[in-house]
Parts: structure tokens; sequence; C-alpha cells
């Protein structure tokens, strides 16, 4: 496995982390358990020792026999599971040192080595001392515990217990520390195998599918497998794969559409200019192609403005300058543009505006761009001499435009898609872009625009927030 893997990157840091826990307990832990098991004796041994000391101090006050002393220091041993020892205390060249082992609780004085450093301290101080010494393999735990007649110390009592039972109990615990931690790391090395080639699997997976969406097949499936952090990326990527091919399915309808769209003007701009080269054609003839043909010049600057309206819209790059603006004033200013086309289509146009000031904060120049489209969609789509109503008023916290026409009204089909791009309810003239490009811009200023139809009157009502 190359440690770059996924897979493999996961196993050692399984592995890893289990060999430094290990690591912390046997080097850390164990030597802290150690000296805390040792404190614990040392604290023990030297209750034991203010406890019995002031008995055989008794006996040395009293200068019991070499029997009696034995007897009681014995006694004493025997009670406490430990080795007492009663040292005198002289004074030579070297300052006060124990010079005589005066009785032992064992059966006989062994000559075992012990130098007794801690009966040195305790007569030197006059307090209790502590410490340890070997005695051959065996490491003795110590305390000493001075003894005064006539205001100095004349003997020290040793109190020794075997420190034994702490190493082979430390020993122990390393013992099954190792042991345990190699378990763990076996266990951490093949259980990181596991998790991380099941993890590996997983993304391998939600990579094929990526390379395949990337490829162009939006069929591939990203299986979301559970609720953790990659199930949740698989639903992401899911989500992503279907956003992309509603787009590429909406991006290849735009370049038909927009090719068909393009080539009509096109081809029809193309037929009268060569109509127009001929010769004999009358002047009167010859004015009215030119009116066609400035007609589809016109269609063809609409459709181009109206597409790069609408790619800016999409991009997100449209700037706005939204300012408090009075709607009524504002929808009066466009109505009053329409006049000639209203007269054409031989219309009458209503403005209704209810209150004297109905302000929001939106982009003046979008906003009257919006009323533009929907008054050009009323006058395009229906009959001469259609009647059309524009308003304007305040309602639940919201400010709303509206304009109504009593033309024929839209079909079922074409209702729930008037705002998509290039679609047309009729075969009248016009793009299809218009209320595509509205819907946009009212969304882009938080606002919304929806449609009702019946028969005899679509009303188009574009609300924004007050």
């Amino acid at each position: 496995m190359r440690l770059r893997s996924l897979r493999s990157r996961l196993s050692v840091l399984f592995f890893g982390v289990t060999l430094v826990a290990v690591g912390v307990m046997f080097f850390y832990v164990t030597p802290q358990l150690e000296s805390s098991l040792r404190e614990q004796k040392y604290r023990s041994l030297a209750r034991t020792a203010r406890d019995f000391t002031p008995r055989i101090e008794q006996a040395v006050v009293r200068q019991d026999t070499a029997r009696q002393l034995n007897q009681a220091v014995g006694e004493i041993g025997d009670a406490t599971s430990t080795r007492v020892t009663v040292l005198t205390v002289g004074n030579g060249s070297e300052g006060v040192q124990p010079s005589a082992i005066l009785s032992e609780s064992t059966a006989e004085v062994r000559r075992d080595g012990l130098r007794y450093d801690v009966a040195v301290d305790a007569a030197t101080s006059g307090r209790e001392a502590q410490g340890s010494e070997y005695r051959g393999s065996v490491l003795l735990g110590q305390v000493a515990e001075p003894i005064r007649t006539g205001g100095k110390v004349s003997h020290v009592v040793v109190f020794m217990s075997p420190l034994s039972e702490v190493q082979g109990n430390v020993a122990l615990i390393r013992r099954q520390i190792l042991i345990a931690g190699g378990l763990g790391l076996l266990l951490a090395l093949g259980g990181g195998f596991v998790v991380s080639n099941a993890i590996a699997r997983r993304v391998k997976l939600l990579e094929q599918g990526a390379e395949r969406v990337a490829g162009g097949d939006f069929t591939a499936v990203f299986p979301a497998e559970s609720e953790d952090e990659l199930g949740q990326l698989a639903r992401a990527l899911d989500d992503m794969q279907r956003q992309l091919a509603e787009v590429e399915t909406a991006r290849r309808r735009f370049i038909t559409t927009a090719s068909h769209e393009l080539r009509t003007p096109i081809f029809s701009l193309g037929g009268f200019l060569e109509l127009l080269e001929d010769e004999d054609l009358d002047d009167d003839t010859r004015r009215e192609f030119v009116a066609v043909v400035r007609e589809q010049v016109a269609r063809l600057g609409k459709l181009a403005t109206d597409l790069l309206d609408l790619s800016k819209l999409e991009a997100g790059s449209l700037v706005l300058r939204p300012e408090r603006t009075d709607l009524g004033e504002l929808a009066s200013r466009v109505t009053s543009e329409f006049g000639p086309a209203l007269g054409k289509h031989e219309s009458d146009l209503a403005l209704r505006v209810a209150g004297h000031r109905i302000e929001a904060v939106c982009d003046p120049e979008r906003v009257a761009q919006i009323l533009r489209i929907l008054l050009d969609n009323a006058l395009t789509h229906t009959p001469v001499g259609t009647d059309v109503v524009v308003t304007a008023a305040r309602r639940n916290g919201a400010v709303r435009l509206g304009v109504s026409d009593c033309g024929p009204g839209l079909r079922d089909d074409a209702v729930d898609r008037v705002f998509e791009p290039f679609f047309t309810s009729d075969d009248a003239q016009g793009s299809g872009l218009g209320l595509a490009i509205a819907r946009e811009l009212a969304e882009c200023m938080h606002g919304s625009l929806d449609v009702d139809s019946v028969p005899g009157r679509t009303t188009f009502s574009f609300e924004l927030p007050a």
C-alpha cells in the first residue's frame, strides 16, 4: 500500500495512536504508579514506626535486659511484618553515628552489609528519616525513628520492609501493558485497515461517480450508505449531479431555441436583401422591404439585448442600485411611454394607484424594466382593442404592481411555463425572453413575479418588500 493512499494513512494513524497510548502507559503512567506505590509503602512503614517506637523507647529508658528488649523487638517485628533493628548512637570523630546493633527482630543478627544510612540521618537530625538500601538484590524501604535519653539521641530504631512487592506489582503491570498493548496494536492495525478500506471504497465510488459526471454522464448515482459525513457528501454530490443535468438540459434547449430564434430573422434578412438587389423593384415595394428589414434588425437587436440581460442575471453579475422609490409615480411615468403603442393597438390603459406614496427600496430602473416587459407582453399577446389595467398598492407589508389585460387568458399548460426562456403561448412575435428576465429581476430584488389567468383576465403581479 502506498502511504499516499487514504487506506494506508488511516491504518498507520490508528496504529500510531495506539502505539503512543501504549508508550505513554509504559513510560509515563507506570513509573508514576511505582512512585505512588512506594510512597504509600513508606507512609505505612512510617505509621508503624511512629506507633511502635514508644514501646521500644520505654524499654530503653527502663534499661531492660537484652533478653527483654529482644523479646519486645521481636514481638513488634512479628506484629508489623517488618524487620526492626535498634542501634546505639555514639559521638565519634565523624560526629553522631550509630555505633552498634543493640537488638534485632530476626532470630539472629545477620551480617548482611547494611550501612543504615537512614539511621545516620535520624541520629544527626534528631527527626524521623526515610530511605532505601539494597540487601543483595532486594531493595529495602527504611524508616528510622530517634530515641532520646537525657535530651540527646542515644538510640535509633530502624523499621525495614522489602519493596519487592511494589516492584513485583509494577513489573506485572508492565508485562500486562506490553501484552495488552501488543494485542491492541494488532487490533488497531487490523481494525484500522478494515475501517479505512470501507471508507476508501466509499470514497472511490464517489470519485468514479464524479468522473462520470465530469465526462458528461449525468446518469451517475452517488449512493448515500449512511448518515455520516460521507453520506452527506454523497447526497450533496447527488444533488449537484441533478442540478448539472438540469443545467445541461436547459443549456441545450437554450442553444436550440436561441439558434432557431436567430436563424429566422437572419434568413428573412438574407431573403429581403436579395430582393432589394433587384434593379426592377419599384420604390413602394423597396420601401416596404426596407421597413421589413428594419423590423427584423430591431427584432435581432432586442433578442441580443434580452440574451445579454438573461446571461448577466443567471451569472449573478447584474449590478443593482437600490434606493427608496415611489412606485406609483414610477408606474405613471412608464405607462405614459406606451401612448403610441396603445393607440396602434386601439386599447385603453387605466392606472389605479391606492394611496399617495407607495414606497419601496428597489432599483427603479429595473422595476421600470419589469413594468415595460409586462405592458409589452399584454399588448403583444392580446387581440386589438383589449384594455389594460395597471395597479399599484400596499398590501400585507409589501408593495404590489399589477398588470391586467382583458384578453382570452393563458392555456392551462402555458401558465406553468410562461416564465421559461423562449416560451411563447401563441404565434405572436417575440423572443420569449421578456417574462423570464422579469422574474429573474424580481427575485434579484428579493421580490416575486406571479401570474393568475382565467378566460377574460390575465394578471401579472410583481411584489416587493416594503
